[in-house]
């Protein structure tokens, strides 16, 4: 979100009659329990969610939204969304609802510096960041765990939810036994973290230690824009993706919520989606978007079974605990 879309948005606003003007609040977004805190304490009125947060921890941050009028006469450009991205299950309420509109996306990818390496050096398979030759020369990140634990257990040959599954089959014991010490997955880890040279929260670290960066990736546009040469890393194992969503929260209702309906309305548009694709390193989800030169056709990107799921509390805080005994580990090794 830049200025100037708060500036045509507010000016959009007063022309149609309405008294409101957005604001963007800081700080900006990081994790799941941040944007919980930020809604419940009625310190927005419109959340950039990250699909899988809205049904995370037993539906906590679902209950405080609203479900989308996806037949608003204020939404008129929500026909033009790729219809595979509407109604996901994760992002419904009891009723079959949406409580989201597709915003963009993407995928949890490596970005390696081609410029200081060769094609043939280029890792082929996540397992690779566990060798001498990248250590200290990669990033993670630090906010959202799960992807860490998703790259561990696919180096090791499982499904990088492997721990949401086996909450889903109330396999819980067994869950609650990757917390070992001696365990391989903690141990996989925590040799994972001791390999990396940064671990960023909620915008990627670029710095001349690092030949590898994680990102979401519109900072690698950014970089590549000033000169960079940021490739993606097409891991043989795939790539998690995620989906950012606009919503609103319960309370929402009348002329105000008309007025979110509006700003909703040109955030999916041709020109903000255009420059998703084109300058943010992202897939669009409107279909009158060009096609990221990247990450490439979305139907390709957006596979429903590489969607990170909405975690329950009790895997969501064994996997917390992990990843902090590997961040203290890492730090003080």
């Amino acid at each position: 979100m830049t200025q100037q879309d708060i500036q045509v948005v507010n000016q959009q606003l007063k022309r149609q009659g309405y008294d409101y003007q957005v604001q963007l609040i800081t700080p900006f977004a990081e994790g799941a329990k941040q944007m919980f805190d930020l809604i419940r304490s009625n310190q927005c009125d419109i959340a950039f969610l990250t699909l899988f947060f809205i049904n995370m921890e037993n539906q906590q941050t679902s209950k405080l939204l609203q479900s989308i009028d996806v037949n608003s006469p204020r939404l008129n450009n929500y026909k033009n969304l790729l219809p595979s991205l509407t109604h996901l299950e994760m992002g419904l309420n009891q009723q079959g609802q949406p409580l989201y509109i597709p915003w963009g996306g993407g995928a949890y990818g490596f970005y390696i510096n081609r410029d200081r390496v060769a094609k043939a050096d280029v890792p082929v398979s996540v397992k690779e960041l566990w060798l001498d030759k990248w250590k200290g020369r990669f990033s993670l990140n630090q906010s959202q765990q799960w992807y860490n634990i998703g790259l561990t257990l696919m180096s090791l040959g499982k499904s990088p939810f492997y721990f949401y599954e086996l909450a889903q089959q109330d396999k819980f014991s067994q869950l609650e036994s990757m917390e070992k010490e001696n365990g391989q997955i903690l141990k996989k880890l925590k040799s994972l973290y001791t390999n990396a040279g940064n671990f960023w929260k909620a915008s990627t670290v670029f710095d001349d230690n690092l030949l590898i960066v994680s990102s979401w990736g519109p900072e690698i546009a950014r970089e590549n824009n000033k000169g960079g040469n940021w490739q993606m890393i097409p891991f043989q194992e795939g790539h998690m993706v995620w989906l950012d969503t606009i919503n609103f929260v319960k309370d929402l209702t009348g002329s105000k919520l008309e007025a979110a309906e509006i700003f909703a309305n040109y955030f999916i548009g041709k020109k903000v989606q255009s420059r998703i694709s084109e300058e943010l390193s992202m897939v669009a989800a409107s279909k009158m978007a060009p096609v990221n030169k990247i990450l490439g056709d979305p139907d390709q990107i957006f596979k429903q079974h590489m969607f990170v799921p909405p975690y329950d509390k009790r895997s969501y805080n064994i996997m917390s605990r992990m990843a902090g005994k590997a961040l203290y580990n890492a730090q003080n090794n």
